[in-house]
């Protein structure tokens, strides 16, 4: 993959780092991501006005949006390159160029209508201001975000948890120091700036492992690139997930929805792992040799995701009420009545996490169906739920009868390739 005459990347690399550290790395170094998300919103609520927090809000979730879609595009696919350094560090370049260019061109369409807007309504403090803001910064946090994906393929998220550590150390105090009432588009101007120092890190511990590879960005366009397939997973995922709080909004009491929103985000550090898991977890099971030992390992690790899971659901139940007021306010004694469906639901989330993951690394088109098809029963599951029962538990239990059986679906599917594999069989490529 590398240019005649030019070095080839990482020629002396650094010794790959143990599974059981990588595997800490990449739980804290999601965990250090997730902090960040939180702290911006939490902070940014509390320096802005009703209506500019509401203005930030929108544009933060733009940038989700779009943050998720590179995340597909982008990331799924190149945490499942596999080859010597020169071919990751090839595939990490490409993927970080790919992203610059098409963050940056997305970013001059937000920015230019966020100009015309602010021109027409006369008020550059409005949504105008802050979607200019936005397509100005968003090349650079996209780019910082991304290379979470290259270390990832590399197998170093060490080096993840090093540059989004930084991220985080230097978002919370800028935006901390702004007055109170600040524009929501000075607000996501900061942001965006202080992602700067993680973006210069994050690059700087990149160039070891991708000096003299040449960026190929012509796979990024051609038909069947994988991250196409994992688009419309994530947009499945996303569609199915806004129409289920559509759905309760039209037919539930709002009490109903408050309360699933509750016990949801009481499991909040369960995201972290899972997400942990789909960030980093494609390349540490691509080591393994085989069908059989990737499925085995993918099996083990989806059974300790349930345990905790259910443990702790066991743990949020047993909360005295003092303090889950305290979390959750008036909200708790509503969600707290949905603690053993929700726990029933993350435990069988852990499981079908892992299947999918180990999918994607046996069979990666295998993972559209399974998601497509299960996504959207999951919705019609809690609505009937919901209308059999006329309560939120019943949402809520229908929600994880969803995840279980997106579960057994896509361990169904491992089971399948596991059985194919030969014993002379040499490792399913990732393409």
């Amino acid at each position: 993959m590398s240019a005649p005459g030019e070095q080839s990347p990482t020629s002396d690399p650094p010794s790959v780092p143990r599974r059981s550290a990588a595997v800490f790395a990449s739980v804290l170094d999601q965990a250090a991501s997730s902090l960040t998300n939180i702290a911006v919103l939490v902070i940014a609520a509390r320096v802005s006005t009703v209506h500019g927090f509401a203005t930030f809000s929108m544009v933060y979730l733009t940038f989700t949006v779009l943050l998720g879609l590179n995340m597909a595009y982008v990331g799924q696919a190149v945490v499942l390159t596999r080859g010597d350094t020169a071919v990751t560090g090839a595939a990490c370049r490409s993927a970080a160029s790919f992203t610059a260019l098409a963050a940056t061109a997305v970013g001059a369409l937000l920015a230019a209508g966020g100009a015309v807007t602010a021109a027409a309504t006369g008020g550059w403090a409005g949504p105008g201001g802050a979607f200019l803001a936005l397509g100005l910064v968003l090349p650079l946090v996209l780019v910082q975000d991304g290379l979470r994906y290259a270390f990832s393929t590399l197998r170093r998220p060490g080096l993840a948890l090093a540059a989004d550590s930084l991220r985080l150390v230097c978002v919370v105090p800028a935006l901390l120091l702004q007055p109170r009432h600040t524009a929501p588009g000075q607000l996501v101007a900061v942001w965006g700036l202080s992602a700067v120092p993680a973006l210069l890190l994050g690059l700087r511990l990149l160039w070891p492992h991708v000096r003299g590879a040449r960026a190929d960005l012509l796979p990024y366009v051609r038909r069947g690139h994988l991250g196409q397939r994992f688009v419309v997973e994530f947009a499945v995922g996303n569609a199915a997930s806004q129409l289920a709080v559509l759905g309760l909004g039209l037919f539930a009491a709002p009490l109903a929805v408050g309360a699933l929103r509750g016990a949801t985000t009481l499991f909040g550090p369960l995201n972290v792992l899972f997400n942990s898991v789909n960030a980093f977890g494609p390349p540490l099971l691509g080591r393994l040799r085989g069908r059989r030992a990737t499925a085995r390992a993918a099996a083990v690790l989806g059974l300790v995701l349930c345990v905790v899971g259910l443990a702790w659901g066991l743990v949020l139940y047993a909360l005295p009420a003092g303090v889950g007021r305290q979390l959750l306010g008036a909200t708790w004694q509503s969600a707290s009545a949905l603690l053993p469906a929700s726990g029933a639901q993350y435990a069988v989330m852990g499981l079908g996490t892992c299947a999918l993951v180990t999918l994607r690394v046996l069979s990666p088109r295998a993972t559209l169906s399974v998601q497509v098809v299960f996504s959207l029963l999951s919705v019609v599951l809690m609505l009937g739920g919901y209308l059999l029962s006329g309560s939120a538990l019943g949402a809520a239990w229908g929600l994880a009868a969803g995840s279980a059986l997106k579960a057994v679906a896509a361990w169904t599917r491992v089971a399948r390739l596991r059985a194919q594999e030969r014993p002379s069989a040499a490792p399913v490529p990732a393409s």
